[in-house]
């Protein structure tokens, strides 16, 4: 099983840029597809980004899109999320997630794995 842990997150004003990162243990990291969801306080999870075994696919949400970017670096276990031009409603937890199943969607929070999560807040 992979373990997962999330850092990078922080206090950051509009406009500014924040990478997050996930580092993983355990198990073959490239053999996992990847997810980064986040979570605002009083609403449910939200879908952000994902990136296949290779990091060749990835998938954004329509906020992310042309400001997140989402890659992996497998030979050092470690998935990343920059984030650019990021705005007051990008105030968040964010999670990585792993281990999809073979019937879970990349974009849906079927993934078995999660670690404790990042906070970002942006500041207006």
């Amino acid at each position: 099983q992979v373990q997962l842990v999330e850092s990078g997150g922080g206090l950051v004003q509009a406009g500014g840029s924040l990478r997050l990162s996930c580092a993983a243990s355990g198990r073959t990291f490239s053999s996992y597809a990847m997810g980064w969801f986040r979570q605002a306080p009083g609403k449910g999870s939200e879908f952000v980004a994902a990136i296949s075994r290779s990091g060749d696919i990835t998938y954004y949400s329509d906020s992310a899109k042309g400001r997140f970017t989402s890659s992996r670096d497998n030979a050092k276990s470690t998935l990343y999320l920059q984030m650019n031009s990021l705005k007051p409603e990008d105030t968040a937890v964010y999670y990585c997630a792993a281990d999809l199943p073979i019937w879970g969607r990349p974009t849906r929070p079927d993934y078995k794995t999660w670690g404790q999560g990042t906070q970002v807040t942006v500041s207006s």
